[in-house]
This record gives structure tokens, C-alpha cells and sequence, in this order.
């Protein structure tokens, strides 16, 4: 696992965007940068183990290495599901097809490089979107779960995990200095994490609970819960 110094140098900030780069460090960018996040992967199976229906699909939408659809391939491999990976980054896709490949049968595995937006979910037990739907226009977002909430089965789950906003000043400032602690005792400097949260400003915006819990509401689930948090990074189930 190579190590994430891409902001280890003073340098001028850009965008964030997935890129080659990125790619070549993001296991160890995502673990160090999300609280929790191994934990969310680890479970991600055991959720999948509970709702998935024998054949059929598993979208995985900004899959990126693809970690989610291994994680829930593992608890489910007796019921002969399709894993449908779906990232916009190429750099992203070219590794989460070699990596996964070495682990799901080819007939069980379609990793596709598009944008979630414009795929086609159809016979879902199960849709992931892990940490992804932040970096969608907020106007596009009730547009997808719409679509998402139309491919799935009935009692089929859409599993959402994403960076909250909290309403609260005050404890919407605790989250943000206890990320930043968090960080840094995972090795990250100052600069680094300044550096990194410049690059996000204008590409992660993120939701509140409250956000997400009527976006849902409003795209068909009238059922959601909050599963997991730790510090302002949470994880939601909705049914259908």
C-alpha cells in the first residue's frame, strides 16, 4: 500500500479530482482521511449478507478500487449475484477490475467507467453508494436516488455513506476539529490536511442528516436509518 504524501509539499492547490495519482495512493488516503471507514467496508457485508436476493444485481456506484463490492462478494457468494461496478474515473476502474478479478468468478463481476448518473439500475437487490453521492452537483442528487429507487426490487436497500454537515454551529465545528485530531494522529501535517481541504472545497459538498434523510423520503423510501457514524462521517440504509 503506497502512502499518501500527495500534499506533503507546499504546491498550488487544485481541484480535487480522482485522478492517476490518486489512485495510486487511495487505499491509504480513505483510511487515514474517513473515520471508520474499515469498519463501514467490514459491514457492508454483513448488511449485504442480510438483504441481498439470490440473482440479482449489486450496484456499486463510484466504486472506486472496488473495496465495498469485495467487502459484500465475501458474505454473499452462494447466492450468484452480479457485481455491477460503476466509477467515472478510469484510473479508478483499470485497478478495481484487475484487483477484483482475482477474486469474483467473470460472469459474476461488470465494472463499467461512466457516470453514476447515467446508469441503468435494473433487477437491485442492493445499490452502494459509498462516499460518492458528495461529489455530485446537489441538483443532481434527488435525480439519481429517483433512478436508484426505480431499479430496485421490492425490499431491496440502497446503502448511502457520506461526510454530514450538522446544522448546530457549535457541534458542526466539534466535528470538523475532531477530524482534523483525527488526521493527524493518522500522520497526516497541518499542511497536508489544509492542503487536502482547499483542494475539496468546491468538489465534496456535503449533506446533513436531516438533507438526506427527506432526499430519500422524496426519491420513494419511506424508510431510512442511520446505521453508523464516526464523528461527522455516517452511514444510511434505505428500504424499499
Amino acid at each position: 500500500m503506497k502512502q499518501d504524501k500527495l500534499y506533503a509539499k507546499n504546491q498550488q492547490v487544485v481541484d480535487f479530482a480522482f485522478d492517476e495519482a490518486v489512485a495510486d495512493v487511495f487505499p491509504d488516503m480513505i483510511r487515514r482521511s474517513v473515520p471508520g471507514y474499515d469498519a463501514i467496508i467490514s459491514q457492508l457485508g454483513v448488511l449485504a449478507k442480510h438483504h441481498a436476493q439470490a440473482q440479482t444485481n449489486i450496484y456499486d456506484l463510484g466504486c472506486s478500487l472496488g473495496a465495498a463490492t469485495l467487502s459484500m462478494h465475501r458474505q454473499t457468494s452462494n447466492l450468484k449475484l452480479k457485481h455491477i461496478c460503476i466509477d467515472s474515473s478510469e484510473s479508478m476502474i483499470k485497478r478495481c477490475q484487475s484487483h477484483l478479478q482475482r477474486h469474483i468468478p467473470n460472469n459474476e463481476l461488470q465494472v463499467i467507467c461512466e457516470n453514476m448518473e447515467d446508469t441503468v439500475i435494473e433487477n437491485a437487490s442492493i445499490v452502494v453508494i459509498n462516499f460518492t453521492l458528495q461529489f455530485l452537483e446537489p441538483k443532481a442528487r434527488l435525480k439519481l436516488l429517483k433512478n436508484v429507487y426505480k431499479g430496485l426490487l421490492p425490499d431491496g436497500v440502497l446503502i448511502l455513506s457520506e461526510k454530514l454537515l450538522f446544522e448546530d454551529a457549535v457541534e458542526n465545528q466539534l466535528q470538523i476539529d475532531w477530524h482534523i485530531t483525527s488526521k493527524r494522529s493518522n500522520g497526516y501535517s497541518d499542511m497536508e490536511i489544509s492542503q487536502k481541504r482547499a483542494a475539496l472545497e468546491n468538489v465534496l459538498i456535503p449533506d446533513s442528516l436531516e438533507q438526506h434523510k427527506q432526499r430519500l423520503k422524496e426519491a420513494g423510501f419511506m424508510q431510512s436509518y442511520q446505521w453508523f457514524q464516526s464523528f461527522n462521517f455516517a452511514s444510511l440504509i434505505a428500504l424499499k
